[in-house]
């Protein structure tokens, strides 16, 4: 059978890792794909980058638009990365051409997976994206196939490595934040500019994409609530632990009698859970389906040989002839979106407190939490320094967010609170 001809878009360290796979492995891939897949073209911006493979013999556009209509290219790898031009518009003509696409960009899906896919689906053909999520671990096979005959409750995992690392270093070491990122930035597990992990978009893009798998839903990145580890402090993960928690950055999506909830953020996590004991760069997803119950996935999340895995994995099922659609569904058979704001959600509460140490403090705080309909599990505080910063650690029951936010909002205004709160939601299943 002829080879299934690839074009490469982007020389980084994924599309060198995915260059180097296909000719370390070629005979593997051939006899499970049923064809060899050969890689024949590439775009990228300096030529002169020894990039660790031979590219001798390959047809090279200085213009990566043009992959798209490369005679002698029959599938299109993009790994330029970014939500917007060259990868998009390089995706849409691709399609448009009638070529199949296998991206690793979740910014591109996550913002424009629904007009992405409606052109995969008009032009017939795969537009691929296992690696667009937690690299190696293969959860799009999962969601999209693996579990298509359940009914999926909550997905929620351990999505940014680079938050991972920090989150486990500080916990290990006693750190602050600000020490530990730069650590893992001169270890190379942080960018330069490391917002869009620490922030929670990396993770963000990652779970808007699960969640419409999940939930056989249009991608809605615009629904998730964000909220990244910047003031994560090493006083949390302390009581955290004392409290038998862990602090991760989880994404969570869930399924509620009012719609679908999806959320980044830190979360209190107990330690038996086994996202607990996903510690630094892994990545973790836990899938609750009514007919399989919980299935946990783990490994690395990015870099070049866990996602370049990815990326021929599904270069292999087009090889093959395999088909799915996007989303799980015809695009007239996904439901409509129905995001839960935040507010709404339910669950248990850490607040910590920076107070005065000085009488009355604690009447005045837990009469703004009785006014709220806020109950309290628990409370930490250790030693008495009259006059003196100390810090309150509150934990309540299952509660109303809105209701919370009001209450802390005239916590903050005492005049003995020296900060603003911090709270981090509690996630017991």
């Amino acid at each position: 059978m002829s080879p299934l001809r690839i074009g490469i878009a982007g020389l980084g360290t994924v599309g060198a890792g995915v260059a180097k796979l296909l000719a370390a492995n070629a005979e593997l891939i051939a006899t499970r794909a049923g064809r060899p897949i050969t890689l024949t073209a590439v775009s990228a911006r300096d030529r002169a980058r020894d990039r660790g493979v031979p590219l001798t013999g390959l047809t090279w556009h200085e213009d990566p638009l043009t992959l798209a209509t490369d005679p002698n290219v029959d599938v299109v790898v993009e790994l330029i990365g970014g939500a917007e031009s060259p990868a998009k518009t390089l995706v849409e003509r691709a399609l448009a051409a009638g070529r199949p696409v296998v991206t690793a960009n979740k910014a591109l899906l996550a913002t424009h997976g629904t007009a992405l896919a409606q052109a995969a689906e008009a032009a017939g053909v795969p537009l691929a994206f296992e690696a667009a999520a937690a690299g190696a671990i293969p959860v799009i096979k999962t969601l999209r196939e693996g579990l298509a005959a359940n009914n999926i409750t909550r997905v929620a995992g351990i999505l940014n490595g680079t938050c991972n690392y920090i989150l486990t270093t500080m916990r290990e070491t006693g750190g602050e934040f600000g020490a530990i990122l730069a650590d893992a930035q001169a270890l190379g597990y942080a960018e330069a500019d490391p917002a869009f992990d620490i922030d929670g978009i990396d993770a963000a893009h990652k779970l808007a994409i699960l969640a419409a798998l999940a939930f056989g839903q249009p991608v809605d990145f615009a629904a998730v609530h964000i909220e990244g580890i910047r003031n994560i402090s090493a006083l949390d993960i302390s009581f955290a632990e004392e409290l038998g928690y862990r602090i991760k950055l989880l994404g969570i999506a869930r399924a509620m009698p009012a719609g679908i909830e999806t959320r980044v953020h830190p979360a209190m996590v107990p330690k038996q859970n086994l996202l607990a004991a996903v510690d630094g760069v892994f990545n973790a997803v836990l899938i609750e389906g009514d007919a399989a119950g919980q299935v946990f996935l783990q490994g690395r999340g990015a870099g070049a040989g866990p996602t370049a895995s990815a990326v021929v994995a599904d270069l292999i099922d087009i090889a093959r002839g395999t088909r799915v659609p996007v989303w799980g569904a015809a695009q007239r058979n996904l439901a409509p979106s129905r995001p839960v704001a935040i507010e709404r959600h339910r669950g248990a509460y850490f607040l910590r407190l920076m107070v005065v140490d000085q009488p009355g403090v604690l009447a005045d705080v837990t009469a703004i939490l009785r006014d709220h309909g806020i109950s309290l599990e628990s409370m930490l505080q250790h030693g008495r320094k009259p006059g003196e910063a100390v810090p309150i650690v509150l934990v309540t029951h299952e509660t109303v967010e809105a209701s919370v936010n009001a209450a802390l909002s005239r916590i903050a205004a005492l005049p003995a609170v020296l900060e603003p709160p911090a709270l981090i939601r509690i996630e017991i299943n």
